[in-house]
């Protein structure tokens, strides 16, 4: 997986997953822009990447916006001329809460982000894939996307969403070189993990992060790392003839069920 000469454009890539991923991105030779709403947390993962000699940008967006996904783009061609691969990958969990209670607000910020923040980097990257006749896209959806998660509605209605996104993207452009992948991941040691666990028991998260761990069969947490890794197969020409695919990623989670929702419940 050389990325040498590629340029690799990464939404929430300020921490956890879309920071693993700038950093693997990077140290396999791409040239990288790190989109976050958080400027400064962008730019401190551009910055690490120019101290170990590799070529970032840093730029702050709210990917709800269309004039800002926008402007992330025209930061990407002002910096480096073209987008090979594109990691759509910003998102937010929202509040933990059973959809008879959920708030409509709420479910209007999440959706906001998780759907129309990916539908509006679609919309944008791949115009400029498809006049290079290349480029890989790889978004973020869960394994929330694949099976319920009490508690969770807007999340779940949103990664769904992505996974749809994905399919309908994919077999749009596959005829002109552009490929569109989903990843799926389970729990994985992030902010976001942590602060679900904290919502669903404020004076003992460190029990519902065993519970999880009970029911997965490898006994653990996915890394961000691990989830990285996975993403650049995707945006690799090892995964020439892949497209329109969710991959999981999640330590078998998926695998066993129901067992991932009675953790949630007990």
């Amino acid at each position: 997986m050389d990325f040498k000469g590629k340029v690799a454009l990464i939404t929430g890539g300020g921490n956890g997953i879309g920071k693993a991923a700038a950093m693997n991105f990077a140290g396999r030779g791409a040239k990288v822009v790190v989109v976050d709403r958080d400027g400064a947390a962008a730019e401190a993962v551009a910055g690490a990447i120019r101290q170990q000699g590799g070529d970032a940008k840093a730029t702050m967006a709210d990917v709800t916006r269309s004039a800002e996904v926008q402007a992330y783009v025209k930061a990407a061609l002002d910096a480096y001329g073209r987008i090979d691969c594109f990691f759509n990958n910003a998102g937010i969990e929202g509040k933990v809460a059973h959809t008879a209670d959920y708030d409509e607000a709420m479910f209007d910020q999440v959706l906001g982000v998780n759907v129309k923040g990916v539908f509006l980097g679609l919309r944008h990257v791949l115009p400029v894939m498809l006049k290079q006749k290349s480029g890989a896209v790889v978004n973020t959806a869960s394994v929330a996307g694949l099976v319920a998660t009490p508690g969770m509605p807007a999340y779940v209605a949103s990664k769904h969403a992505v996974i749809g996104l994905t399919k309908t993207a994919s077999g749009e452009v596959a005829p002109m070189g552009v490929r569109v992948n989903a990843v799926c991941p389970g729990p994985v040691e992030t902010r976001m993990v942590q602060d679900i666990a904290k919502q669903l028991r404020p004076n003992d998260p460190a029990s519902v992060a065993a519970a999880y761990r009970t029911v997965i069969p490898t006994g653990r947490y996915t890394t961000p790392q691990e989830i990285a890794d996975v993403v650049l197969f995707l945006c690799s020409d090892l995964a020439a003839n892949i497209t329109g695919a969710q991959w999981v990623v999640d330590g078998g989670r998926t695998a066993v069920g129901g067992a991932m929702t009675q953790a949630m419940r007990d």
